[in-house]
């Protein structure tokens, strides 16, 4: 009997050792579960450390017992890293062969370092971990915040695209949610090589998450000095001796639909004015962090500095950001002046008091629902690296049809059939490269939202119409929202189901349209209603022939200019729970909706989505993203630059935006020839377009005045000729351009690039949002001032770099101010690149066996991998691509054209290669036409050119 006892114990003692059963901590099939001391439901008690791959580890936190849902956007692959667990110094260390995972037993602090022990991230000092419990609709959750350390050269980007103009996230604050022009992704990137998947659906936080306070946290002053707020005076005809109400006011909110009635009542909008003056006295010295929401025209001073100029159209607000050292005590002057350019618009002023700069500048993270914390920590030898490391768990991104790639032509809206299809036909006609034209919404009866039938009136034979625009060699998107009348079929099979939300029909909103008209939106959540979502498109539109799909609204926008609570509630509830803990995530699911349904009817054809929201996993399914309803003045046009830089940087590597903006100012719609309106226009149009065509998709889009450049200016004027010369000048890029494609799949590539990704050790890159490379060769430097004729572009150091149109050289770690005529955009190439160049073509299936002009750059040597596949099918997945890898080698003066590996149905056996070598004893441009130095004719064998 005690030898048997004795046994068991051993036995026992065995098996504890080999689970690692502790009091404090214990092994799982792929990493540790640390148990604290119980605390507060306000404290983790378990932190769950998984082993992802050897570089990515996957955090999870409780203060209960751990969530069994599966993640909306990490696909987890087996797992087939090795790693082993162990204790040191009070912490329990996962090790993977990449990295440790160093966990205080005590706190559940986690620290992240290499395998020497240098930290690469740690959780602020006792873990940084917070949970507030908290339920909604009898769901229970928390909110939830992580907090981590940060190094004072530590820089963030990513978080999806946001139109404050701000690039590098450090010691920022950003709130994210969906809103048209605003796309949020929670995943960073910092330079330090690592980043963050922050797992959570809820509307998030990055930086301080205090909501920004009213002014009436200030001490406020009349422009009489009397205390108690503000003077505002509103004004009508915009006439200053015609006041319709003088009143004080110690708070500037008028945000949305419900705080707008708080305006005076009666007061009329149109050609109104509004003046806020007085002074703010704050509590505490510091950097108080100002927000200005805003539509029309916006001027704001504090202390007589011009603090933001602004313009955007009434309907669709925008935000803009600046800090404000204030002295305790102090007076400081402010004067606002707004124009609400509408009959109905909004303007709000908000801050945050000041924090301490060592809290500012760390790492935070906030969630407003959700049931753990959870977050993915991607450790990478570069940026490419963290991006890849978090595409192969949120998923790749597919290879674009090649068509895609080219130009779209698209505005509000072709009316009828014709207009579309003349409009592209003049394309041809004037020879103006084109590849896709855009049948945006409206093409139903009035009365028919959703109801995918067109108004035969001005379509009648939408099928005829697909086949025209095919036989001009171009494709057509079509636009399809997730929104239905409530008196068209297609909302009644939804409803039903259960599958349509209520609340909107409930409190009869009635939109824009007509009369007005009363409608929702379909439930993305539920598999069901996805299924019959396509299942709609499928027997309505995909047997017309349309070539891709336009998703609208997808935040979703079923009120316009609603509050956040409310916006929840027109949503409320999913098929998953809550609104308010999947509020996000709308655009993926609608997305997957879409991508899984016609691949499931017709596999051989590339998915292909505009959607103008996103979220992280977007990149698995075939879809871009859009900037939304921009406006069209140069603030605007400045932003999308670092806008489209760090949605890059999120992890989805296809990003455009309506060139020229959706939204336009009136005195534009009015502008009349000669005068400086219709200059600026023409001006704004065509330096948009230079940065346009150096984006992963080239697109124009907006309201009246019409888009098509030869309704932007006659084609003797410099305008229409700089836009098509960078539309001929992206066909001509084509092999350049397309290669890339395939390295976002092959390789996980990121085409828009921030300078930092390419030029990481040199630190003055790290804060330059304003120009970027394109591809590993081009920098671009966008004008975005009206009349500027140069300007300023930082030149990375260690390398040299040349001017892309004349070939002139110049050397790298300087800054210096460019010349920019009109008709150029500054463009430069990296010494040592080659860059492939093609024929003049119309679209991008044009003479697929032309000629291909290789131009070298000196100074170093270079290498280029030139992808081609069939264009338009998923055989690339299945290996049916080729590729040609092309050396350089700077000390021979040697080019080498490798021998072509894959191949696929189409491919072209013999090309003809010519080479030109630029250095800095020859200034060799694009536009001198240089004529070769050497010719090949490669027929997939090694060739070794010497120069």
């Amino acid at each position: 009997m005690n030898r048997l006892l004795g046994g068991i114990i051993i036995a026992s003692i065995f098996a504890c050792i080999f689970a690692a059963c502790t009091d404090t901590w214990e092994k799982t099939e792929n990493g540790v579960i640390v148990h604290l001391e119980k605390g507060s439901l306000k404290t983790p008690r378990h932190i769950r450390l998984s082993v992802i791959n050897e570089n990515i580890i996957r955090v999870s936190a409780t203060p209960d017992k751990f969530s069994k849902e599966k993640s909306l956007v990490v696909e987890t692959p087996p797992l087939t890293a090795p790693w082993e667990a162990f204790e040191a110094d009070g912490n329990l260390i996962l090790q993977t062969s990449s990295l440790k995972a160093h966990t205080n037993l005590k706190t559940g602090e986690v620290k992240f370092t290499d395998l020497d022990n240098n930290i690469i991230l740690q959780e602020n000092k006792g873990g940084g971990k917070a949970f507030v419990p908290m339920e909604v609709d009898g769901t229970p959750g928390y909110t939830l915040h992580q907090v981590f350390e940060s190094p004072d050269d530590e820089a963030f980007y990513g978080l999806g695209q946001h139109q404050a103009d701000e690039f590098n996230y450090k010691g920022k604050n950003e709130t994210l949610f969906q809103y048209n022009t605003k796309v949020s992704i929670p995943f960073l990137v910092s330079n330090k090589n690592y980043g963050i998947l922050w797992d959570n659906y809820s509307l998030s936080k990055f930086g301080d998450i205090r909501d920004y306070a009213q002014l009436s946290q200030f001490k406020l002053y009349s422009i009489d000095g009397a205390e108690g707020g503000l003077t505002a005076t509103y004004y009508t005809n915009s006439d200053p001796n015609n006041i319709y109400i003088t009143r004080t006011e110690n708070t500037i909110d008028y945000e949305n639909l419900e705080s707008i009635k708080d305006f005076p009542k009666g007061f009329p909008f149109h050609n109104s004015s509004i003046v806020w003056e007085g002074d703010l006295q704050a509590k505490e010295s510091g950097i108080h962090r100002f927000l200005l929401y805003y539509a029309g025209y916006t001027k704001i001073w504090i202390d007589g500095k011009l603090m933001a100029d602004r313009w955007r159209t009434a309907w669709n607000p925008s935000v803009a950001k600046f800090n404000v050292y204030m002295e305790a005590g102090k007076h400081h002057h402010i004067r606002l002046e707004w124009q609400p350019d509408g009959g109905v618009s909004y303007i709000g002023l908000k801050a945050l008091s000041p924090v301490a700069a060592e809290e500012q500048n760390k790492l935070s993270l906030y969630s407003e629902m959700g049931d753990q914390i959870d977050y993915y920590f991607i450790k990478g030898t570069s940026m490419d690296d963290v991006i890849k490391g978090y595409r192969s768990i949120s998923g790749k991104a597919q290879v674009m049809p090649k068509w895609a790639m080219g130009f779209w032509q698209s505005r509000e809206r072709y009316k009828t059939q014709d207009e579309l299809l003349n409009a592209l036909k003049e394309f041809r006609k004037r020879r103006i490269p084109i590849d896709n034209i855009v049948l945006d919404w409206s093409y139903w009866e009035e009365d028919q939202w959703g109801s995918h039938q067109f108004d035969a009136k001005r379509f009648p034979n939408p099928r005829s119409m697909v086949k025209q625009v095919h036989d001009l060699n171009a494709k057509i998107m079509i636009s399809v929202w997730p929104k239905f009348y409530e008196n068209t079929i297609h909302y009644k099979e939804f409803d039903e189901k259960g599958w349509m939300y209520q609340r909107a029909v409930k409190d009869s909103i009635r939109d824009w349209i007509g009369k007005g008209y009363i409608g929702s939106f379909y439930d993305a959540y539920s598999e069901g209603a996805r299924d019959l979502f396509w299942k709609q498109m499928k027997d309505c539109l995909y047997p017309l022939g349309f070539d891709a799909w336009w998703m609208d609204a997808s935040e979703p926008d079923i009120l316009s200019n609603a509050s956040i609570e409310y916006r929840k509630e027109l949503m409320n509830p999913t098929a998953l729970g809550p609104s308010t803990k999947y509020f996000n995530t709308y655009a993926l699911m609608n997305a997957m909706a879409i991508y899984n349904g016609q691949r499931a009817v017709d596999n051989d054809k590339r998915v292909f989505l505009l959607t103008r929201s996103g979220f992280c996993g977007l990149q698995k399914y075939g879809a871009v993203t859009w900037s939304g309803d921009i406006g069209t003045c140069w603030e605007d046009y400045k932003a999308q630059i670092s806008a489209g830089l760090n949605h890059s940087m999120s992890g989805n590597p296809y990003w455009t935006m309506d060139i020229g903006g959706f939204c336009v100012q009136k005195r534009f719609e009015q502008a009349q020839e000669g005068s400086e309106d219709m200059n600026e226009w023409r001006e704004l149009n065509a330096r948009w377009t230079q940065f346009g065509a150096f984006v992963p998709l080239f697109r124009t889009h907006g309201q009246y005045p019409f888009r098509e450049v030869y309704n932007i200016a006659p084609e003797e004027h410099p305008a229409y000729q700089t836009i098509v010369y960078y539309d001929k000048l992206r066909y001509r890029l084509m092999p350049y351009i397309y290669s890339m494609t395939g390295w976002v799949y092959l390789n996980d590539y990121t085409i828009m690039r921030p300078m930092v990704m390419d030029f990481g050790q040199d630190a003055k890159v790290n804060n330059i949002g304003n120009q970027y490379m394109f591809g590993p060769s081009l920098l671009v430097c966008p004008v975005y001032e009206y009349k500027a004729r140069n300007r300023e572009v930082y030149f990375p150091k260690n390398t040299g770099w040349y001017d892309f149109y004349n070939g002139t050289y110049t050397e790298g770690g300087q800054c210096i101010s460019v010349d920019a005529p009109y008709e150029r955009m500054p463009l430069f190439v990296k010494a040592g690149s080659i860059i492939p160049v093609g024929e003049e073509i119309q679209y991008s299936s044009e003479k697929p066996d032309a000629d291909v002009t290789l131009y070298v750059y000196a100074g170093a040597d270079a290498s280029f991998d030139l992808y081609e596949d069939e264009g338009t099918n998923y055989n690339y997945e299945k290996g049916k691509y080729a590729t040609i890898s092309i050396q350089y080698n700077d000390h021979t003066k040697e080019v080498t054209i490798g021998e072509r590996k894959g191949d696929f149905s189409g491919m072209v056996g013999q090309r003809k290669f010519h080479v030109v070598l630029v250095n800095k004893d020859k200034a060799k441009g694009f536009d001198t036409r240089p004529i070769p130095d050497a010719t090949v004719i490669y027929s997939g064998n090694s060739e070794t050119i010497k120069l």
